[in-house]
């Protein structure tokens, strides 16, 4: 059953679904295909990403990093949200998540060493995606995310190297990396304790397929003037 959040009247709980876990996410990203009439060929293209990785997903064996996430979310139209916790009717109004009600999305980043939180999994129609994230201090080293929109991290604790492109910042507690999500990129940790950090993800804005244009009418054939 759906725990009722306060100040939260503005959403209906929907749905409440396995928390945080790989057959969640994969039996969510079924669910949404099927409600798009989706398949996995057409989504495979609009993501970039191969139907087998995809098809890894839905059954629940692989778990993908944020980037992917918010590259599928986009081809299907909705938020990365709607792969986690509540699933919630788009209404306008305010949504709030206490502190006890943060939705752990990651544990460990799979295979990417990142742990991230959600801080609006309770809202579905959103143009943000607000994350605390917990860098790891060793990561592969060719490793990077890149996805649509940008992105902005606010260091919340501890010593993140932050990697965008070629370039590479050292950021302490307080600091701040605003930067276009496209460009590959990624972090981690120096020193004894893992930093974590505010991630706030903005997603590109899906445009819609031009509709097709109607078939051009044939010009009449004028008949013939009489003598």
């Amino acid at each position: 059953m759906a725990s009722k959040s306060r100040g939260n009247a503005g959403h209906r709980a929907v749905k409440r679904p396995a928390a945080a876990s790989g057959d969640g996410l994969g039996e969510h990203l079924k669910a949404l295909r099927a409600a798009r009439g989706m398949t996995l060929e057409r989504l495979a293209a609009a993501t970039g990403l191969t139907k087998s990785y995809l098809s890894k997903i839905q059954n629940s064996r692989k778990l993908p990093p944020i980037a992917t996430l918010s590259r599928i979310a986009q081809a299907l139209g909705t938020g990365i949200g709607s792969f986690f916790g509540d699933i919630l009717e788009a209404r306008e109004g305010a949504s709030v998540v206490r502190k006890d009600e943060r939705l752990p999305v990651v544990r460990g980043g799979t295979a990417f060493g990142y742990d991230y939180v959600s801080l609006a999994h309770k809202r579905l129609s959103k143009r943000m995606e607000p994350f605390v994230f917990t860098f790891p201090s060793k990561i592969d080293r060719h490793v990077f995310f890149d996805h649509g929109g940008e992105e902005f991290v606010f260091i919340l604790s501890g010593r993140v190297v932050f990697q965008v492109g070629d370039e590479r910042h050292t950021l302490e507690e307080g600091d701040s990396i605003y930067f276009d999500a496209a460009i590959p990129h990624r972090g981690w940790s120096v020193g004894r304790d893992d930093a974590r950090a505010l991630v706030v993800v903005h997603a590109t804005e899906r445009s819609e397929p031009p509709a097709p244009a109607p078939p051009a009418r044939k010009p009449r054939k004028k008949a013939p003037r009489k003598p």
